[in-house]
């Protein structure tokens, strides 16, 4: 099931700075309204093909979301008190893992230039097997977690999204239809940081306080071979 979600993807759509205390840590401005960016499908993947391979170079750091996988196109979803407009639109839920090069990113961001290197790469978005929808009734009320090692690193309620999925849809699809098959990260909670090689993430969600088993996610990160090695623009 999770191979169908990466053939049909043909786009991934991220809302960044989703969480107040991630934007806190990152030393970045509060946005009023969501904004978003893409990562490419070949970034993606999947359950136990791993490892996430770290370029040359490049200050990896993690960042754990939920995701949602849309079933039907989306264009022009007006906002509404009515959740049954967003939420007949998603086809399942996936545990994502938006591998970020923070150095590369920093570095665009100083000098006002794209970050899409930053987010790109291939195997930078580990995701978990499909989470039913009927798993999860309340996608604004469920547990986010992220270890290192053994060691937990992020562990938040989504209550904590400044703009909800409603919004997110809303605004995507006013400039982009939304596609059967595309992938939306909802964003990151507090914690981000680094990995380097050897160590091991492991990912996942919770309702009610119990983990979701189709949810969990757990990757190696391994040195990439290849010619690109991070180099000032």
């Amino acid at each position: 099931m999770a191979s169908l979600i990466r053939n049909n993807c043909r786009k991934v759509i991220c809302i960044g700075r989703n969480y107040a205390e991630h934007i806190s840590e990152l030393n970045n401005q509060r946005p009023k309204q969501p904004f978003f960016f893409l990562k490419p499908p070949t970034s993606i993947l999947l359950p136990n093909a791993g490892p996430v391979l770290r370029p040359k170079g490049v200050d990896l750091h993690y960042e754990v979301e939920l995701g949602l996988v849309i079933g039907k196109t989306l264009r022009d979803l007006p906002l509404s008190s009515d959740d049954s407009a967003w939420k007949s639109a998603i086809e399942s839920y996936i545990v994502s893992i938006d591998m970020t090069a923070r150095n590369v990113q920093d570095e665009a961001k100083k000098k006002g230039l794209p970050w899409d290197i930053a987010k790109g790469f291939d195997t930078f978005l580990p995701i978990s097997a499909p989470v039913p929808k009927g798993t999860i009734t309340d996608p604004h009320d469920v547990e986010l977690w992220l270890s290192v090692n053994g060691k937990m690193r992020q562990h938040d309620s989504t209550k904590l999204m400044l703009f909800q999925i409603g919004r997110q849809l809303s605004d995507i699809s006013r400039v982009m239809t939304l596609e059967k098959g595309d992938i939306v990260l909802t964003g990151t909670p507090k914690g981000v940081g680094p990995v380097v090689t050897g160590d091991v993430m492991e990912a996942g969600l919770k309702v009610d306080g119990r983990d979701i088993e189709e949810a969990r996610i757990k990757v190696e990160i391994q040195e990439r071979e290849g010619l690109y090695n991070f180099a000032e623009t």
